[in-house]
C-alpha cells in the first residue's frame, strides 16, 4: 500500500449489489435493514481533497484489508462499515410510524405563489391544499412534505408571519390523514407553529443553521429533522460556496454532513432522529448533481436515513432537450428509482401516483430475488 498521510480520510462506497444474495452465504452483506445487499466495497482514501487510493474488496476480504490500513483509519473504516449495515430505528410520527425496511415517497405540498414547479396552485385556499395532500396520501406517500417559503434560485424570503398563516391552516386539517406531516422550513417560529399544528418532522434545508433558534426549537420538540446540504445559510441557500477550491463535490458535501450532525448530536439532538439530504440542486450544477445521484450509496457512511429530492429539478431539464418543469415526470420518476436502488429511505417527490408505482414495482423485484428458491 502507498505511504498515507496523516490528514488522510477514507470513504467506504457499497456496490455490488445482489438480485438473490441467498445463492452467495458469507459473500454479501445486508444494507442497513433494507431489501438490498451489496456483495462489494469500493474504498476511497483522500488527501488534501484528492484521491490517493480508490479500489474494490468483496466484502469478505474487507476485514483484512481494513486491518492493513494505519491506526486512524481503522477506527473509521470499523464505523463506517457499521453505519452501512446498522439497522436504522423506526420513527414515531404521531400514529405513523416510519421504518426502513422499504422506501418511502415523501410528497411535496408547496404553500407558495412563486415554487418553481407548482406555485400559486394551493396558494390561499388551505381546503384545497388539504384535499390534493389527502389525494397523495391516498396514493401511497408515507410522508407530505408542506411548505411555505419558495427555496428555488431568486426567491425572495418570506416574513415568518406570512409562511405560518399559508402552512398552519393546512397541517392542521390534515391532521389525522395518516401520513407523517413535514414541515419544510428554515425559521425557528414557524416550526413551532407548525409543531403545534401537528407536525410531525421538521425538514429545514439549511440544517438547522439558518435561525439562531432553530436547533433549540427542534431539540426540544423531540421530532425527527432533516439536515440538508446547501452552500449558503443565508437569505439565498444556492449562493456561496460550502466546496473546496478544486475539491471534490461528493466528499465536500459528505464531510460537510458529517460534520453537521455531530455539532447538532453535541449539541444535544438524538442521533437516530436525524436524516440527511445531499441537497441536490442546491448550489450545485449539473456535473456535481450527477456525481451526487452516482454516489448517493456513499452517504449511507454517515449512518443516517437518506432523503433524495430530485423531483423535477433543472438537471432533468438540462438533459431532456430543456423540458419544461411540468414535463420532466420520466426523469423525476427515473431518479427516484435510482436513488431508491442505491439504498435511499425516502424519495421527496411531486408526481406521487408514478412515483409510488414505480417503488411497488421494485419492491416487488426485490421480494421475488430474495424468496427465490436456493
Amino acid at each position: 500500500m502507498v505511504d498515507i498521510g496523516a490528514n488522510a480520510k477514507l470513504y467506504l462506497k457499497p456496490i455490488g449489489f445482489l438480485d438473490s444474495p441467498q445463492y452467495f452465504d458469507d459473500q454479501n452483506r445486508r444494507l442497513n435493514n433494507s431489501l438490498l445487499w451489496f456483495s462489494q466495497i469500493e474504498y476511497s482514501i483522500f488527501e488534501d481533497g484528492k484521491p490517493t487510493i480508490r479500489a474494490l474488496v468483496p466484502v469478505e476480504l474487507w476485514d483484512k484489508i481494513a486491518s492493513r490500513l494505519p491506526e486512524p483509519l481503522q477506527e473509521r473504516a470499523a464505523v463506517l462499515f457499521a453505519n452501512l449495515t446498522k439497522t436504522h430505528a423506526p420513527l414515531q410520527c404521531g400514529e405513523r410510524v416510519l421504518r426502513f425496511d422499504q422506501p418511502h415517497v415523501m410528497g411535496i405540498l408547496n404553500m407558495t405563489p412563486d415554487s418553481f414547479s407548482d406555485g400559486g396552485k394551493h396558494d390561499g385556499d388551505p381546503q384545497i391544499a388539504a384535499d390534493a395532500a389527502f389525494d397523495m396520501a391516498t396514493a401511497g406517500a408515507s410522508i407530505l412534505d408542506i411548505g411555505g417559503e419558495s427555496t428555488r434560485p431568486g426567491a425572495e424570503p418570506v416574513w415568518e408571519g406570512d409562511e405560518i398563516k399559508r402552512v398552519v391552516p393546512v397541517i392542521e386539517k390534515l391532521a389525522q390523514c395518516g401520513a407523517a406531516l413535514s414541515i419544510d422550513t428554515r425559521k425557528a417560529a414557524v416550526m413551532e407553529a407548525a409543531i403545534a399544528a401537528g407536525a410531525h418532522i421538521i425538514n429545514d434545508v439549511s440544517a438547522l443553521l439558518h435561525d439562531s433558534r432553530s436547533l433549540e426549537v427542534a431539540g426540544v420538540s423531540g421530532l425527527p429533522v432533516v439536515l440538508m446540504h446547501a452552500p449558503s445559510s443565508g437569505k439565498n441557500p444556492h449562493k456561496g460556496g460550502g466546496q473546496s477550491p478544486g475539491g471534490d463535490v461528493v466528499t465536500d458535501t459528505y464531510d460537510w454532513l458529517e460534520q453537521r450532525i455531530n455539532d447538532v448530536v453535541e449539541a444535544g439532538f438524538e442521533r437516530e432522529k436525524i436524516i440527511v439530504d445531499p441537497g441536490l440542486g442546491f448550489g450545485k450544477s449539473l456535473t456535481d448533481n450527477l456525481a451526487l445521484m452516482n454516489n448517493i450509496a456513499m452517504f449511507h457512511g454517515l449512518g443516517q436515513p437518506l432523503l433524495i429530492g430530485a423531483s423535477r429539478k433543472r438537471m432533468i431539464g438540462a438533459l431532456s432537450k430543456e423540458a419544461d418543469v411540468d414535463q420532466r415526470l420520466g426523469g423525476s420518476v427515473a431518479f427516484a428509482h435510482h436513488a431508491i436502488q442505491q439504498g435511499a429511505q425516502i424519495v421527496r417527490v411531486h408526481d406521487v401516483p408514478e412515483t409510488v408505482q414505480a417503488a411497488q414495482v421494485w419492491r416487488g423485484m426485490r421480494d421475488a430475488g430474495v424468496t427465490a428458491r436456493v
